[in-house]
């Protein structure tokens, strides 16, 4: 079975620390930890899309036993993150931009659903997290680093399906965006406006702020049908 080829080169994909990418919960299991820890690697491109998935190397890596990594390692392939061959081994799944539109087409279903969901359904604590995140967004001036951008990005994303208080379309949500992500390291190093789609989140989180269900889903469908636009113009 031939592997699902690559569109870049990969050799210019930004690679991201992996503790910003997905930071650590408290009191995770060992084999949420190696979850965590080895999608995180995927998405940001330390393992790099097509390349093998070898359980002694991140065991040594991680410093974990057998057991907790293939775990791990079993929950990313259902999440299509890994691809498992019969008498080949495992490999991080490749990235291929043509899958851009059905990723999109998923999260303008969800996601903009997700919005308006928050925008009723966000208490006191959400509300908190979410006017911080603004103050974080106001925040940004001159040149900030790209890790602290895609940091807030998914922080903000993380806040907004947490406030729907779903966790079904929260753990749905939350691997779309993983794989919209990978897409969007593959094409960092080309973006221009990365702070520009950064700031614009504060509109949509005003809105939830506000309990304004249609404002918050207006900006959300803004916000991804202009995120397609920008990885398209760059790739």
């Amino acid at each position: 079975m031939v592997l699902q080829s690559l569109v870049v080169d990969i050799s210019l994909i930004y690679v991201l620390p992996v503790s910003l990418i997905h930071p650590m919960r408290e009191n995770q299991s060992l084999s949420d930890e190696a979850y965590t820890q080895i999608r995180s690697m995927i998405i940001s491109c330390q393992l790099r899309p097509g390349s093998v998935i070898s359980e002694s190397d991140l065991m040594a890596q991680l410093e974990m036993g057998r057991t907790p990594i293939r775990e791990a390692l079993r929950n990313l392939a259902n999440e299509k993150l890994i691809e498992v061959y019969p008498r080949r081994g495992m490999f991080v799944a490749g990235v291929d931009v043509k899958d851009l539109a059905a990723i999109s087409e998923v999260r303008g279903y969800l996601e903009i659903q997700a919005a308006g969901l928050a925008a009723e359904r966000a208490n006191a604590q959400d509300k908190t997290v979410i006017a911080q995140l603004i103050k974080e967004i106001d925040a940004i001036k001159g040149e900030p680093k790209m890790e602290k951008l895609i940091n807030l990005d998914q922080r903000i994303h993380h806040q907004i399906y947490a406030a729907t208080h779903n966790e079904f379309l929260v753990s749905t949500l939350d691997q779309y965006y993983a794989h919209a992500l990978r897409i969007w390291f593959m094409a960092l190093d080309r973006v221009s406006e990365l702070e520009d789609a950064i700031i614009e989140h504060r509109a949509l989180l005003q809105s939830i702020l506000d309990g304004d269900k249609k404002a918050a889903e207006k900006a959300m469908r803004e916000h991804i049908e202009g995120f397609e636009t920008t990885i398209r113009k760059s790739l």
